[in-house]
Order: C-alpha cells, then structure tokens, then sequence
C-alpha cells in the first residue's frame, strides 16, 4: 500500500519542482534584474514565502483540488498517476513550444477526465465557477495595469517636473519591489502548491481509511502534504529558475521598476482573492501576461502588441495544453478501466 502511495507522491514532487522553477520568474525577476537581491538568495526567499502563502492561504483551493471537483473516493494513486502523467506531459509540450503554460488549468482538466468517464464530475464548480473565473481575471488583470499605465505610470514618466529616473532607483522603491515579489511568492503558495497537495492529501486518506467527512483530518492531512511539496517549489527555483530569472530578469528593464512592480502587485492581489473567496485554482501565468500586453500596449500601441506572433502563440497554446491534459486522462482512464487497472 505505502509504494502506491509513494509513486504519485514523488510525481507531485517532481511536478512541483517543475513550478517553482517556472514560478521563480514572474515573482523575483524585477527584484533580480534591479540587482536587489543575489541570485543564490532567491530560491530560500522565494521558498519561504510559497510555503507561508501555502500554509496560510492555500487552504481553500486544496479543498476545490482534492474534493470538490471529483468525489474523493475516486483519487485512487491509480487515478492520481494518470491525472499528474497528463498534467506533466501537457507541461512538457508547452515548455518544448516556450509557451508558458498554467499548471493549475493543465491539473483541473487532467482531474476532470477520469470524472467525465465514471461521470463524477462535479459541473457547476468547474463551468459556473472556475473555467468563467479563467476569462475574467486576467481581463481584470488587463483592464487595471492598463488604465493604471495609462493613467499614472505614463504621466509620471513623461512628466517634465518629476524626475523619473531619479524616483525609479530610490531606496524606497527597491525596497517595495522586494516586498512585491515576496508577495507574489506568497500568492503562488497560496494557489498553486495545492494544484499537487490537494489531490494527495485526498489520496492519502483514501489509502489509510481516514474519515474525510471529519474536517479537522482533511486539514491535517494536506498540511502534512503542503510541507512536502511546498519545499520543492524552492527546489525547483534552486536547480532549474536560473535561466528564466536571468533572461526575464535582465530584460525587465523594458517596463523599469515601477512597471514590473505594478504588474507584480496586480497580478498577485487578483491570484490571491481567487485563492481565499471561492478556492479557484488559477493561472498567475495569464494574469502576468495579460498585465504585461497591458503595458505594452501602454508603450507602444494596440497594433504592435496584439498581432504579435508571439502572443498569437501564447492563445493557442494555452486553450490545446488544457485540452490535451483533459483528452489525455479521459482516455489513459478508458484504458486503466478496460484492462481493469481501475474501476468504480
């Protein structure tokens, strides 16, 4: 019993690795490239922050991952490496294309496949709640950093009587970017680590006959999960974010500091609320990007920015990645079930 439970673990693990190493850049990337904080020092910092936003935080979106979408007794370590597989595979595509792509979207539709099949799906939560939520953050996202570029990071910038250059390398404002990514750090924890912690924790007490209608086990079994996965997102950062950070880091000077840290502090506030309201998991991918074409479109115009090959690229990819995930448990499911590897 404890090596099936321990396959899909080290999965989880690896899966969470994975997203730190791809987390590392949206959060400490401005904090690095403005030479704020050391390189060696971003991964202890940056995992420190994912396991408060975690432990704190994360709480809601570990119930939606682990019971809410799929009845619990269903996340059998059968079903869980199918779903975690899916996810993985669906991520390695979207990396191979350099398509940044949302673990948490690749992970609800990898988890929905083998519902559909034994037609267990929890609908409501995933069509009125969830995929509904995936449209309108990021346009929120959108729509803020616009009008905040627009309206006051634009006009500061060309203003003749504000020194611009001056306020951009002012202590306090170092001082702020710093605590922007932190808590952009913390926003991850609080959303993604439950994307593996979640499912776990409901297999876990599967596998050990542990009541899951007792609330005060669930809680206790996926904190026990989230201090193992959570450490691998700082893993994760420590092994494979280097290469992001730098190339993201040392670029980000093409929006300066106030930019980047606005588009920080937006995007994390919008991943947050998702967490703690309704317990959606999201992607801080998107809502990043989408505060990034923001102020592009700040800079440079509609034009230039939306028929960019590269954006094109980024829609497509991030509607086939999830699909794929979905199609891809949905049929391993179909087959486990056929040759009577699983069944319900």
């Amino acid at each position: 019993m404890y090596s099936e439970i321990l396959i899909p673990l080290i999965t989880a693990m690896f899966l969470a690795v994975n997203m730190g190493a791809s987390g590392t850049a949206p959060s400490f990337s401005a904090a690095y490239g403005a030479n704020i904080i050391k390189r060696l020092a971003v991964p202890g910092v940056f995992g420190l922050f994912v396991l408060l936003g975690a432990i704190v935080a994360g709480k809601q979106v570990g119930i939606t991952m682990g019971q809410e979408l799929i009845p619990q007794e269903m996340i059998t370590p059968e079903v869980l490496t199918i779903v975690l597989f899916s996810v993985g595979l669906s991520m390695l595509i979207a990396n191979y294309l350099a398509v940044p792509q949302s673990t948490s979207q690749a992970t609800v539709f990898a988890i929905s496949g083998p519902a559909i099949f034994y037609n267990q799906l929890n609908s409501p939560k995933l069509l009125y709640e969830i995929i509904p939520a995936w449209f309108i953050l990021p346009m929120i996202s959108f729509i803020i950093t616009l009008l905040a570029g627009k309206l006051l990071y634009k006009r500061i910038k060309e203003s003749p009587s504000i020194d611009y250059e001056k306020i951009s390398n002012h202590k306090i404002l170092k001082v702020f970017v710093f605590l922007s990514a932190c808590y952009v750090a913390f926003a991850i924890g609080a959303n993604n680590v439950a994307n593996a912690s979640g499912p776990i924790a409901s297999m876990v007490m599967n596998e050990l006959g542990i009541d899951a209608g007792i609330e005060e086990n669930y809680i206790m079994i996926i904190t026990v999960t989230t201090l193992i996965i959570a450490p691998c997102f700082a893993i994760g950062s420590s092994l494979f974010g280097y290469r992001l950070l730098h190339s993201t880091g040392k670029g980000i000077v093409e929006f300066g500091l106030v930019g980047a840290t606005l588009i920080s502090i937006v995007t994390a506030t919008l991943l947050l609320l998702a967490s703690i309201t309704r317990g959606i998991p999201t992607s801080l991918v998107q809502l990043n990007t989408f505060a990034i074409i923001a102020v592009g479109i700040s800079k440079m115009g509609w034009k230039k920015v939306i028929v960019d090959k590269t954006v094109r690229k980024f829609w497509i990819i991030w509607i086939v990645a999830p699909v794929f995930a979905l199609f891809l448990s949905y049929t391993l499911t179909a087959l486990a079930h056929r040759y009577g590897i699983i069944f319900f």
